[in-house]
This record gives structure tokens, C-alpha cells and sequence, in this order.
């Protein structure tokens, strides 16, 4: 049985990273790099860690920062954040990242996927969408949540799949940063709509939350962010209460 993978998200801005609630009012939560060293040592899966503003300034990414964490993580990172061109992507990943998470680019030119899939493999690339909740259903946003594209998320996660990405991250502006649970019905119909690794993000609060979207849902991987900023609960804690409750969980010995 494959194992659940356990990903803390870092959100970057300008100098630092930082945690908000609904993609607004955000606040600083600490320096990039002694995050990254503690969660060395934490028990994690994996790490996202994504440029929150570079797609609505028009900045690319920052590659000698990138070059400079990807050399002190020991786990597989991915990296989002003004990606929007295939030589974004290769420079990423020459310097160290091992996924890139690409998301309003592809709206404004879809067929970036299915280039960057046949170049570098579906295996590198995932699809991050981010949805909040309009007139009753769900829709997609860009430009860190601030423009509605009309799309449905399931619709716009099949599309992105059949063009070759390897993963879908999807996240409920709604539920972000509330730490009240995820957004069930919002991961439920994406994981029915693709046949590629879904990563759910948003509203994490405790392990009962996660336990929660495991039993309700075929998501693959959890994704967090405010569960490790502010409360005490660690990611191999939340993990140990995961493996009570049936779910299959890397584990140090």
C-alpha cells in the first residue's frame, strides 16, 4: 500500500516567508532557511515552497535563492512562483528543485504543460489550482487568488493531467489558513476527475482534520502550512496520530 505523503507548504514574499488567511493578510513567520533545516529534521515527505507574488509582478524565480535551499533540503522540494516559460522550468530544476508547481501561467497559455511534460517528464511537474467557492460552486483563480477564470476545477485538473502533469495541488481559498479542516467536497471532485496524484492544501488545524480528508477522499499527499507556524503540533506528531487511525505514514526508526 502506498504510503501517504505529509508536505509543510512555505509561502515566500519579497524577504521572508509568510502566513495569511483566505490568500490575505499575511504575516511574517520567520526566515526561509532555518525553516527549512528544522523540517531536515521533522520527519517530512516532502517541502512546497512558493513565491506568492512573483506571477503578479512579473518576476521569474529566484534561482540562486532556490539553488541555495534546494543545497540544505534533504527531502524532495518543489517550487512555485513565476514560472511561465520551459526555461524557467529547466533552470529550476538545474538548480536543485526537484518539482516545479506551476498555476497562472497555465491559464494564459495551457499548452506550457504539455511542452514542459514532453521535455522534462510528467514527473517534475505539478498543477497547482487554487478554487474558492462563487454562486454555489467552485471556480478557479489566478494570480494568487485575486482573478476569477470562470474554469471549474475539476475540469481545468483533467485538462492539466492530460497535458502531462504528473500531480495536481489543489487548494480551497475558503478554508486557507483557517485551521478549520479542508474543504471535502472541493478535493473529493478533483481526485474524481483525474488519474494523477492529488495533493490537498487548506484549512489544516490538527491530524483529526487530515484523518478527515484521508477517510473522505483518494487524496494522495496533505499538504499544510498553519498547523506548523502556529500551534505545537509537529509533522512526526501528526503523523504517529495518523498511524493510529489506520493510515499508512513514512516513519523515521
Amino acid at each position: 500500500m502506498l504510503k501517504t505523503r505529509l508536505i509543510p507548504t512555505l509561502l515566500w514574499k519579497d524577504i521572508g516567508l509568510v502566513k495569511g488567511v483566505n490568500f490575505g493578510n499575511s504575516r511574517r513567520v520567520g526566515p526561509v532557511h532555518p525553516a527549512i533545516k528544522v523540517y531536515n529534521s521533522r520527519d517530512v515527505d516532502e517541502l512546497i515552497l512558493c513565491d506568492v507574488v512573483a506571477s503578479t509582478i512579473g518576476y521569474e524565480p529566484n534561482y540562486s535563492l532556490i539553488k541555495e535551499i534546494a543545497a540544505e533540503c534533504f527531502v524532495p522540494l518543489t517550487v512555485g512562483g513565476g514560472i511561465s516559460k520551459l526555461e524557467h522550468i529547466e533552470k529550476l530544476l538545474e538548480a536543485g528543485a526537484d518539482k516545479v508547481a506551476i498555476n497562472t501561467s497555465l491559464f494564459l497559455d495551457p499548452e506550457l504543460m504539455s511542452k514542459a511534460s514532453s521535455q522534462f517528464g510528467s514527473q517534475c511537474l505539478v498543477a497547482s489550482i487554487d478554487a474558492r467557492l462563487i454562486d454555489g460552486g467552485w471556480e478557479c483563480m489566478r494570480n494568487s487568488g485575486q482573478v476569477s477564470t470562470g474554469i471549474a476545477p475539476e475540469v481545468w485538473a483533467k485538462e492539466l493531467a492530460d497535458r502531462g502533469s504528473g500531480e495536481i495541488l489543489i487548494t480551497s481559498i475558503d478554508k486557507d489558513g483557517t485551521m478549520g479542516g479542508y474543504d471535502l467536497g472541493l478535493i473529493d471532485v478533483v481526485c474524481n476527475s483525474v488519474n494523477v496524484p492529488v495533493i490537498a492544501s487548506g484549512g489544516a488545524g490538527n491530524s483529526g482534520h487530515m484523518a478527515d480528508v484521508l477517510k473522505n477522499t483518494s487524496t494522495s499527499a496533505i499538504a499544510a502550512a498553519s498547523i506548523f507556524h502556529f500551534t505545537e503540533l509537529t509533522p512526526n506528531g501528526i503523523k504517529q496520530d495518523l498511524i493510529k487511525d489506520g493510515f499508512p505514514m513514512r516513519v523515521s526508526l
